[in-house]
């Protein structure tokens, strides 16, 4: 699992910094979340491969979240795009790209699907054997959603000391690693205990952002590997928080507190401040385990939690 951050401040964009915009890697997928503007270039620095972009997540329709998807489906076409492309976000946002595409005579020579979401719940919207992925409802100035990633259990892993030593035929390895026992020729049962490894606790990623300080979603992120939350204000600046939509850097790290993350991630600065490390100081006064998101900075999750 990797994350790798495009851009990660708050409203406009500037010459050294970039809006919201996110690269997730787990288990052979590549999900981009948000697509500020900017956020194809950011993918070139970053020697992100287009072509293996296949599902986009989009939290809300304001312009640093959103701004640069038409740009980036236009160039897909340019590219000779076959691969079909998936596009989650709020109801609309189907009728604010393909307006852009019918005027501009754009249309896409690949299979291009939007999936919108209304529901103020949350909700299931991708899965496959290794993967899944829910909204998190937000409370911002409009309708948003934050993305919760999940692994899925793995495969148990083989002893093959164990598997040897019992002469088990390589036929079984698939139903051994599936939790089952093995029975060998004279009828002895080897418990599987005996012959496998536990797997790799799955892990998970949540983002949120923008979203003024919301405990009712603590039961959903309950024991979060790693949690992405936005800091747009410090303490000096809460008064400004609850009716921009936005939380506080100590707000995040009461969230991760609540949440039992083992990570906290940062993101979502205001520009109005000069250094990162006031936002960690605050988040780390309420909780460990914080790290800040910036521009061009790649997470090795993996590595986190190894």
């Amino acid at each position: 699992m990797k994350l790798t951050i495009l851009g990660c401040y708050a409203a406009t964009p500037r010459s050294f910094t970039n809006p919201t915009s996110q690269v997730l890697q787990i288990k052979n997928h590549l999900f981009l979340i948000d697509c500020g503007e900017g956020t194809q270039v950011e993918l070139r620095r970053n020697k992100v491969k287009f072509s293996k972009i296949k599902h986009i997540f989009i939290s809300h329709l304001h312009g640093d979240h959103f701004f640069g998807l038409v740009g980036l489906i236009s160039t897909f076409r340019l590219l000779n795009r076959e691969k079909e492309l998936h596009v989650y976000g709020p109801k609309g946002i189907k009728q604010a790209i393909t307006l852009q595409l019918k005027l501009s005579n754009s249309w896409t020579n690949y299979p291009l699907y939007f999936h919108e979401l209304e529901s103020k719940e949350p909700q299931l919207i991708f899965e496959d054997e290794k993967v899944s992925v829910e909204t998190i409802p937000l409370k911002h100035r409009i309708y948003a959603n934050g993305f919760l990633f999940k692994e899925k259990p793995a495969e148990r892993k083989l002893n093959m000391n164990a598997c040897l030593q019992h002469e088990i035929d390589v036929v079984y390895y698939r139903k051994i690693k599936a939790g089952g026992d093995a029975t060998l020729e004279d009828g002895t049962v080897i418990p599987n205990a005996e012959l496998t490894f536990d797997p790799d606790p799955p892990r998970s990623y949540a983002f949120c952002s923008d979203t003024i300080y919301k405990p009712d979603n603590l039961p959903q992120l309950k024991d979060v590997t790693f949690l992405y939350h936005e800091s747009t204000f410090l303490e000096a600046h809460a008064k400004l928080a609850n009716p921009t939509g936005h939380s506080t850097a100590r707000e995040a790290g009461l969230m991760a507190k609540g949440a039992n993350a083992q990570y906290l991630i940062l993101g979502h600065y205001s520009t109005r401040y000069p250094d990162l490390t006031l936002f960690a100081n605050e988040a780390k006064a309420v909780f460990k385990n914080v790290l800040t998101a910036d521009d061009g900075k790649v997470f090795d999750l993996d590595e986190l939690t190894a």
